[in-house]
């Protein structure tokens, strides 16, 4: 079985940290993604609203370096849970819980953080979350242009292809 789920958008809000009562860091935020298409009668384009959750060391590094407008790549699962609300009935909640996010643009860049825009190649940051300690470690992307050699043949083996 499959529950993968792939996101990009913008971040509606800043994310807010919180803390379990043992102490674990636990961050929520919300994505607007743009549909691809427009509303028939107003020639609006319409967002989806997809609420995200992060946990440990993921969560207090989206809290730190996220901001509201920031474009923003979440890898994750889906999950659905339920709780009975004050009036005794029950509500359900569709998430995605996050184990890799990508910021991808510098914090000078685009998102209500105001500012230059950057004119060169685009800072991106990777965090993912390490199953073995929960932690985030960042990878480094150098900056290169990943299609610095478009056209050029790829040194692959056949033991790196997945199928």
């Amino acid at each position: 079985m499959l529950n993968r789920v792939i996101l990009i958008g913008r971040l509606t809000k800043d994310p807010e940290l919180r803390y379990t009562p043992a102490g674990v860091a636990v961050t929520q935020f919300t994505l607007a993604i743009d549909r691809p298409f427009s509303n028939q009668q107003t020639k609006e384009k319409e967002a989806d609203f997809i609420n995200i959750v992060t946990w440990r060391q993921l969560a207090e590094t989206c809290a730190n370096y996220l901001r509201k407008g920031r474009l923003t790549a979440v890898e994750g699962r889906l999950q659905v849970r339920n709780y009975d609300n004050n009036e005794g009935r029950k509500v359900y909640v569709t998430e995605v819980v996050a184990d890799n996010v990508r910021f991808l643009e510098s914090s000078k860049e685009g998102g209500s953080s105001g500012g230059s825009s950057n004119t060169g190649n685009r800072e991106e940051s990777t965090y993912t979350r390490n199953n073995n300690s929960g932690g985030g470690t960042p990878r480094d992307n150098s900056n290169q242009d990943p299609f610095l050699d478009d056209g050029k043949p790829i040194d692959i083996s056949d033991d790196d292809l997945p199928f």
